[in-house]
């Protein structure tokens, strides 16, 4: 049996992205039952209301919605069951200290297969304002419009 090696995205969270600012990224496994993998492998999640928490020295993924697996028996797992994640005790560590002195949240960005095994990225991230989505939304306007711009201007020369 060959070993699968790349980076497979199964699902990542486009919306985390406008409703965060991400201050640090991880990159954690999951605890995983079999039907899980296969109906992950089959492609179906989602991390819409998917969150981390830190309990007891261990962070566990909360949400996190993976369908039961079609061709599964009396043996499927639950959807919406909470997942411990594996991280190194140092940056178990680091996040405890974070998101209780700064108030900051864990949300993961995306769900993907790194050389056969399950991986998340987690992100360390805070809150953002109604002015902050709006700031973003105005930079990348006028982000596009000067490499339109710069597009237009280089056809018009040539």
């Amino acid at each position: 049996m060959s070993k699968e090696r790349g980076h497979k995205v199964i699902v990542s969270n486009r919306r985390a992205r406008h409703d965060w600012s991400i201050l640090d990224t991880y990159e954690a496994g999951l605890v995983l039952v079999g039907t899980e993998v296969k109906s992950l492998r089959a492609g179906r999640a989602s991390l819409a209301d998917a969150f981390a928490t830190v309990d007891d020295g261990e962070v566990w993924l909360r949400n996190l919605h993976i369908p039961e697996y079609e061709h599964g028996t009396w043996t499927n797992h639950e959807a919406r069951r909470h997942r411990k994640m594996l991280l190194h005790r140092g940056e178990i560590e680091k996040l405890i200290g974070k998101t209780k002195e700064s108030g900051l949240s864990l949300v993961p960005l995306s769900l993907y297969f790194k050389d056969g095994k399950v991986k998340v990225e987690l992100a360390l991230a805070k809150g953002k304002k109604a002015y902050d989505k709006r700031q973003d939304l105005a930079k990348r306007d006028a982000q596009r419009e000067m490499t339109r711009a710069v597009g237009r201007a280089l056809k018009g020369r040539r």
